[in-house]
């Protein structure tokens, strides 16, 4: 029988999604499970993106660019602008997802073998990123004692050999909600600057950002032109994960000239999506005013509500939509699948995405969850609930 490649073997599974079939098994048992693992918002897509798409008149659903449409990456320029990021549309390719975006990245900065530090817990799919292009994620670990701040500079600098090409942060955070400052931010472009590194920036969360903060991108560093990166997505800003629309901007002409190589080998982002996403950078700023303060207020109910059973530990996240949550348990994973397997409270249960996904160190994460607070309020608070008299019985 031929065999799988080592690549595929060492694919991680996604801590997310790997709980879906125990999931399912407890629907089709009768029981209603309140999804706090994954990412999706509830919150309406914009009207107008979506009308975009219904009204058009379309008769042969063509190819686009490579890079996305002249009059999309225009849009998506005026928008930057109005965040204080100066970019042309020519510094702009847009992607199939933020994902497809960072793997573009990946592939026209590092070779096999090459090394990116990152702060972890991190993005999951880092490490399935990272695996696909053959490269070695270094972790520098962030603690929930501090709220996943920056860790010091000096343990950066420590990790840095020869085989280090970039170094990757996600601003906010995901799975942390950890909002970086302007000072963690210009650290960074000081010791990029001195190794010559890529600074790259997962920025898809900018638009959730609480407590009167701002958010502050690297594209908004002068001096760091040709190491900055930043990838992006409509996915949660406009609360369209199904569109799949994403982007890299950098004003690297190198780094942007062989991502295009990289996009023309996929052909083009799909057309639809692209409609919808241009029209969406029309909603008005009154849907994220009201976007973030639901999202606020969604915040302070769960870190509330958590903070009232004896033995959790969790952490007040300043931005996105997520927080880490430390249970007095030894292994999440296997309580995660206790909860949908062999647990519930008047018919209900919660799905939670255990922690030590979101770490490359193992062992790290073993007795922590990554909680996303995408439900509404009386949702978030009888998930809690269960939560509690879950932790009781286990």
């Amino acid at each position: 029988m031929p065999s799988i490649s080592k690549k595929g073997t060492l694919m991680p599974e996604s801590p997310i999604r790997k709980l879906v079939p125990y999931a399912e098994t407890a629907k089709k048992n009768g029981i209603n499970v309140y999804h706090l693992n994954i990412g999706q918002p509830d919150i309406n897509t914009p009207k107008i993106a979506l009308d975009a798409v219904k009204n058009n008149t379309i008769k042969v659903l063509a190819y686009s660019r490579s890079e996305g449409s002249e009059v999309y990456r225009t849009k998506i320029a005026k928008y930057y602008k109005k965040h204080d990021i100066h970019v042309n549309h020519d510094e702009i390719i847009v992607t199939t997802g933020g994902s497809e975006a960072l793997l573009f990245t990946l592939g026209s900065i590092t070779d096999v073998g090459d090394e990116v530090i990152i702060p972890e817990p991190f993005y999951a799919n880092y490490n399935g990123f990272a695996t696909a292009s053959g490269i070695k994620v270094v972790p520098v670990i962030s603690s929930i004692d501090e709220a996943f701040a920056l860790p010091p500079i000096e343990e950066f600098e420590a990790l840095i050999t020869p085989k280090t090409k970039a170094i990757l942060v996600c601003n906010p955070g995901n799975p942390t909600g950890y909002l970086y400052t302007r000072e963690e931010i210009k650290k960074l472009k000081t010791l990029a600057l001195k190794h010559d590194l890529f600074l790259v920036a997962d920025e898809v969360y900018r638009e959730f950002v609480y407590d009167g903060l701002t958010h502050h991108s690297i594209m908004q560093e002068t001096g760091l032109e040709q190491h900055a990166i930043m990838v992006d997505s409509v996915s949660k800003r406009y609360s369209m994960c199904g569109a799949r629309i994403g982007c890299i901007v950098s004003k690297n002409k190198e780094v942007m000239a062989t991502a295009l190589k990289f996009a023309q080998a996929r052909l083009s982002p799909p057309t639809y999506a692209q409609i919808a996403s241009e029209a969406a950078l029309d909603t008005p700023e009154s849907y994220f005013t009201e976007v973030n303060e639901e999202y606020k207020e969604r915040r302070n109910v769960l870190v509330r509500e958590l903070k009232k059973i004896p033995g959790v530990k969790v952490s007040s996240p300043k931005g996105a939509f997520y927080c880490v949550a430390e249970l007095p348990v030894a292994d999440t994973d296997v309580f995660a699948q206790w909860l949908l397997e062999k647990f519930n409270d008047k018919g209900e249960t919660v799905m939670v995405a255990p922690a030590s996904g979101f770490y490359s160190t193992k062992g790290a994460g073993k007795n922590q969850v990554r909680i996303a607070y995408v439900l509404k309020q009386e949702k978030l608070v009888r998930s809690v609930e269960i939560l509690k008299k879950a932790l009781e019985m286990y």
